[in-house]
C-alpha cells in the first residue's frame, strides 16, 4: 500500500520545530545585522567617511598654498611641522600623476572627489612606500602658479569601517547561533513533551501530565492536553468499571434464569415463568441504562423554559406512585423564574432525583427551584427526609453501579442513575451535586443557565 501524502510528510526527512526555528532565528539575525550595518554605513560612517576626507583634502590644498606663499627660508620648517603633527609632506614642482588604474577604497575615493571639487580638474594618486616602510600618497596641487606635490602617510587614515562591520558580523554570528540554540530548545521543549504524550496516548498508555509551564498559548495548550487526559482516564476506568459492574450484574438474574429453566423442566408453574420475565425485563433495562451511559446522549438545542409549570408537570408525573409509597409531593418556585435548557436532559436529571427521594424517604419531598450559587445560574433541587447519604459518599455514589451498603437501601436499580445524570450534566455545562439537609435527610441539585432573555 503506497503511503498517504499526510503520512509521509511526518517521515524523518521533516526538519523538527527546534531545527526550523533556529533556521528561521539564525538567517533573521543575520538579516538584521545586514540591515543594522547598511543604516549604520549609509547614515553613519559614510557621512563621517566623507566629512574626514573633505577635511583632509582642505588641509592638503591649505598646505600647498600656504607654502607657496611662505619665505623661502621658512619653508623648511613649515614642511617639518606638516610632517611631524600631519603626517603630510610636501613636494615642489611635482608632475600630476597620471590615472594608472589604481583603484582604493571608499575613503581615498572621496579624498580624490573632494580635491577634483577645489582644484577643478580631475585628480589621481601615486603610492609610494618610504624608508621606514610606510605607505604614502602623493597627488599634485597646483599653488602660486606651479604645481606642488602633496603626499599623506595611509597610516593617519585609522578608521576601516568595511573590516569593522565584517568582524562584527564574525563575532556575533556564534553569539546569535548560541541563543538561537538555546531558544529554539526553549519553545521546542513543551512541544516535544506533548508530542511524546500523545504518542503513547496514541499507542493505549496511561495519558500523561504535561507542565503548565511557559509562554501563554503553550501553558493553555498544555492545559487542554491535561484536561483531554483526564477525561480519557476518566472514560478508560469509566470503561473498565462499566464492564466489571455489567458483568456482575448479569450474573445474577442469569443465575435464577438457569435455576427457573431447570425447576421448570421437573415442575412447571406459571410463578417461575413470572419470574424469568421479571428477570429478562430487569436484564433488558440494564443493557438499555448500559447502553446510554456508554455511548453518551446526545445533547439538543437549548431552549427558553417557564420552570413553574415544568415541575408541576414532573409532580403529576410521579404523584400517584409518590402517593403509594407514603411520600407527598410539593413544589417551590417563583412564577417568573426561567431556564435556558434541553428540556429532554433536564427531565431526565431531574426525573432521577424525584424516583430516588420517592424510593427512599417517605413523607414530604420538595421539588424546589431558586437562584442559583452564581449570577446567571437557577438551582433545581429535590429535598427529602430520608436517611440521607453519609459525608464521605456524596461524590462517590456518582460513579457508574455504586450502591451504598448502608443509609439507603442496597440492591435499588442498576446503580446507573446518578452516573448518567451527572454525564448529561456535563453534555450540557451544568453542575449536579448531593448534600447533607439540616435535620435529616437529601438534597439532590442541578444548576443551569437563566434564561438570556430574562437576565437582568
Amino acid at each position: 500500500m503506497q503511503p498517504t501524502a499526510g503520512l509521509s510528510e511526518t517521515g524523518p526527512h521533516k526538519r523538527t520545530l527546534r531545527q526550523q526555528t533556529l533556521r528561521a532565528m539564525l538567517v533573521l539575525v543575520l538579516l538584521l545585522e545586514l540591515a543594522f550595518a547598511g543604516v549604520a554605513l549609509l547614515f553613519v560612517l559614510m557621512p563621517m567617511a566623507q566629512r574626514s576626507a573633505d577635511d583632509l583634502a582642505g588641509l592638503m590644498v591649505l598646505s600647498a598654498q600656504t607654502w607657496a606663499e611662505l619665505p623661502p627660508q621658512t619653508r623648511p620648517a613649515f614642511q617639518q611641522e606638516l610632517h611631524n603633527r600631519y603626517r603630510l609632506s610636501l613636494l615642489p614642482d611635482m608632475q600630476p600623476p597620471a590615472d594608472n588604474g589604481m583603484t582604493h577604497g571608499l575613503y581615498i575615493g572621496f579624498v580624490e572627489q573632494s580635491l577634483q571639487q577645489r582644484t577643478g580638474h580631475a585628480v589621481y594618486f601615486r603610492q609610494q612606500t618610504d624608508a621606514q616602510g610606510h605607505i604614502w600618497l602623493w597627488t599634485s596641487i597646483p599653488a602660486g602658479g606651479r604645481d606642488i606635490g602633496v603626499g599623506f602617510d595611509t597610516g593617519r587614515i585609522q578608521t576601516q569601517p568595511i573590516r569593522a562591520l565584517l568582524i562584527g558580523l564574525a563575532l556575533t554570528l556564534p553569539l546569535s547561533f548560541l541563543l538561537a540554540l538555546w531558544w529554539a530548545r526553549r519553545i521546542s521543549r513543551p512541544l516535544v513533551s506533548m508530542e511524546q504524550a500523545a504518542a503513547g496516548l496514541a499507542r493505549g498508555d496511561t495519558p500523561q501530565r504535561l507542565s503548565q509551564s511557559g509562554p501563554r498559548e503553550i501553558a493553555n495548550l498544555a492545559a487542554h492536553f491535561n484536561q483531554m487526559a483526564e477525561r480519557i482516564d476518566a472514560l478508560l476506568q469509566a470503561r473498565t468499571t462499566l464492564l466489571v459492574g455489567v458483568s456482575h450484574d448479569l450474573r445474577s438474574p442469569l443465575a435464577r434464569i438457569r435455576l427457573a429453566l431447570e425447576l421448570q423442566r421437573m415442575a412447571p408453574t406459571p410463578e417461575r415463568l413470572d419470574q424469568i420475565e421479571r428477570d429478562v425485563l430487569a436484564m433488558d433495562r440494564l443493557i438499555g441504562e448500559v447502553l446510554a451511559l456508554a455511548r453518551g446522549l446526545r445533547a439538543q438545542a437549548a431552549e427558553d423554559l417557564v420552570l413553574k409549570p415544568w415541575l408541576q408537570e414532573r409532580l403529576q408525573m410521579h404523584d400517584e406512585w409518590a402517593t403509594s409509597r407514603g411520600a407527598t409531593l410539593g413544589v417551590q418556585c417563583p412564577d417568573d423564574l426561567h431556564a435556558w435548557v434541553d428540556d429532554a436532559a433536564l427531565q431526565r436529571v431531574v426525573d432521577n432525583f424525584l424516583t430516588n427521594a420517592v424510593h427512599y424517604a417517605a413523607g414530604p419531598i420538595t421539588l424546589q427551584a431558586g437562584p442559583g450559587s452564581s449570577p446567571g445560574r437557577v438551582r433545581i433541587a429535590v429535598l427529602d427526609r430520608g436517611p440521607g447519604v453519609p459525608a464521605d459518599q456524596l461524590d462517590a455514589v456518582f460513579a457508574p453501579f455504586t450502591r451504598l451498603d448502608s443509609a439507603r437501601t442496597p440492591g435499588h436499580g442498576s446503580g446507573l442513575g446518578l452516573a448518567i445524570a451527572r454525564q448529561l450534566a456535563q453534555q450540557h455545562g451544568w453542575e449536579v451535586g448531593l448534600q447533607q439537609r439540616d435535620g435529616g435527610g437529601l438534597i439532590a441539585w442541578v444548576e443551569a443557565p437563566v434564561s438570556p432573555i430574562h437576565l437582568v
